[in-house]
């Protein structure tokens, strides 16, 4: 599988490079759909002369990025190309680490259901098998490195690309049970772009699998390890945070980084659900309103958790999902770290029921992203309610595509168990509706 892996990271980079020397660079980087207030390759360069100047960058209103990310590319602002088409590169490898050592998991576990008889004997068809798992990573991989998406996020320099791969390694640190890799990694995730402290619950309800720690509120031992991985997590966050006042020697980052996701001050147009509302909102409804938009990306955690407890991987796919569709400034690059996972979850299209409509929906939406945006501020010929209207039909068609998943998801495991042939009590074949 190494020669198909290098072979795929060899055509994504060639892609990449033909296109930073490329004209299409310059208008991909202005594109409101890849770089957002908080991610665009411009606003570190300002903060970047800033830091040279020996002005605090966070002085302004233009840099929201962490300190971190500024001083990486204080240093390598040179190599900012190279830099960028290696962290796509390093999510890639990541990625397929990640899923190549879940698939085995998988493996295990359905052997082991099988030979304890915890499976209906008429679904056969239903059960995976090493062949048909074996092209899966590679697929993740090719998923991500090609997507078109993943793509102009990178020849944009949007720093969405570095988010990605922190959660990358975040996933792999999980998969691989290293429970102290993943607290720092989650806590990185964390530090850059705060929505992914929502990843938490599957991480650790994964790690506790893999400890054959019981998920009982009751059990002294899933306590016990929760509050270690939570020390663990908060302890790393503590240390990055603190790393981050001594380089700077100042706590301004924190209201310029945190409190701009939170309040959602900058209502320049994007692929998210923010923008329009707040710009038509009468100045002292906005915080009410934040503050329920901003509770869609935690509240979901919960009950999620309670569903899922037992497919952690299926529930940190679906929060990711989540993540990129309801933060406050999201980009076509946070869209393209979740859809790298669909082929992991192939062995449920049989089962999806608006696959190919969702499909095209998403399609369309993309190609008429540049148009509309055209039409509204270059032509004149249309206004801010057309663009929001495709903004808001993107979303939909993500959430019905996500509801789609978790559907087929929770009717595979049905089955699994029930059998794939339903009676009712007289005999006569059932039909499965989940409400």
């Amino acid at each position: 599988m190494a020669a198909p892996l290098v072979l795929v990271v060899l055509v994504a980079v060639t892609v990449r490079a033909a296109l930073y020397r490329s004209s299409l660079a310059a208008f991909i980087a202005e594109r409101v759909e890849v770089a957002s207030p908080l991610n665009a390759w411009k606003r570190v360069v300002e903060g970047l002369a800033l830091l040279d100047l020996g002005v605090s960058p966070y002085s302004g209103a233009i840099f929201h990025e962490t300190p971190l990310i500024i001083y990486l590319f204080h240093f390598l602002i040179e190599y900012a190309e190279l830099v960028f088409m290696i962290t796509d590169v390093l999510t890639a490898v990541a990625l397929y680490l990640a899923i190549q050592d879940y698939n085995k998991v998988v493996f295990k576990k359905q052997k082991l259901l099988i030979e304890l008889d915890k499976y209906a004997p008429d679904v056969a068809e239903l059960i995976r098998t090493p062949m048909e798992m074996h092209y899966i990573p590679l697929k993740v991989a090719l998923f991500y490195l090609l997507n078109p998406y993943t793509v102009m996020s990178c020849v944009a320099k949007s720093t969405c690309a570095i988010n990605n791969t922190v959660i990358a390694f975040f996933i792999l640190a999980t998969i691989k049970g290293s429970a102290f890799l993943s607290a720092v990694f989650l806590a990185l995730a964390t530090y850059q772009s705060l929505y992914p402290i929502t990843l938490f619950a599957p991480a650790l309800l994964y790690l506790l699998q893999r400890q054959f720690i019981p998920i009982k509120p009751k059990s002294k031992s899933f306590w016990l390890y929760t509050m270690q991985y939570a020390a663990l997590y908060l302890c790393s966050l503590v240390v990055i945070i603190c790393l981050s006042f001594f380089l700077l020697n100042s706590w301004d980052f924190i209201p310029s980084v945190y409190g701009f996701i939170l309040s959602v001050p900058d209502l320049t147009p994007n692929i998210g659900l923010f923008w329009y509302f707040f710009a038509e909102m009468f100045e002292h409804f906005s915080l009410f309103f934040v503050c329920v938009f901003q509770i869609n990306v935690f509240f979901y955690t919960i009950p999620l958790a309670v569903k899922l407890k037992e497919h952690p991987v299926f529930f940190m796919f679906v929060q990711l999902a989540i993540i990129s569709i309801f933060k406050s400034y999201p980009t076509v690059g946070d869209v393209a770290l979740y859809m790298a996972f669909l082929p992991v979850w192939s062995h449920l299209y049989r089962f999806l029921r608006n696959i190919f409509i969702l499909s095209c929906v998403l399609i369309v939406c993309s190609l008429l992203f540049p148009v509309l945006w055209h039409l509204w501020i270059y032509a004149g010929s249309a206004n801010s309610n057309f663009y929001y209207a495709i903004t808001l039909t993107f979303n939909i068609g993500q959430i019905l595509l996500i509801s789609d998943y978790f559907y087929a998801f929770l009717r595979r495991e049905y089955y699994l168990t029930h059998g794939l042939h339903l009676t009712r009590q007289d005999g006569t074949e059932a039909m499965l509706v989940l409400k």
